[in-house]
């Protein structure tokens, strides 16, 4: 799940980069992006899918795919842009997270969203995905438990 600060909430902001941002398209999936004010410069994610894209359990796989995949380019994005995602298409046209990130990446390079290269290269298709919204924090050992007597 995209972290809340993350996320373009509020239907008005919804509404005005659907209306206003600049629309990148390749296959199934559609990026309307639009520069925001906020400070300090962040991104601000969401992912649309109508009910042309299927049931709810189809809308739900495909939404979950493309976040995961923007997750992956999210620390690659310049920031400072409301990008939503719209799904167009089914399972049929984006059946995989690969098939994701490749269509993402495309839209990405088309919009000139890839920012200067902050010592990791963008993740290729297939890759996975290493980076997200918050920073990976591991469970704690087994053996590092107290046990009691």
């Amino acid at each position: 799940m995209i972290a809340r600060s993350y996320r373009l909430r509020e239907e008005g902001d919804v509404r005005r980069v659907r209306s206003r941002g600049k629309a990148f398209a390749h296959g199934p999936l559609v990026a309307r992006v639009l520069p925001n004010t906020l400070e300090p410069a962040q991104n601000r994610y969401t992912v649309i899918a109508g009910k042309k894209c299927g049931k709810a359990v189809q809308r739900n796989r495909l939404k979950r795919l493309t976040r995961e995949a923007l997750r992956g380019f999210h620390p690659h994005l310049k920031p400072g842009h409301d990008i939503a995602i719209v799904v167009r298409g089914d399972l049929t046209e984006l059946p995989s997270l690969t098939e994701a990130q490749a269509t993402l990446q495309r839209i990405f390079t088309k919009a000139a969203l890839f920012g200067p290269a902050n010592g990791t290269p963008v993740p290729a298709p297939g890759d996975a995905v290493v980076s997200g919204w918050r920073p990976l924090t591991a469970p704690p050992e087994l053996g590092d438990r107290e046990e009691s007597s």
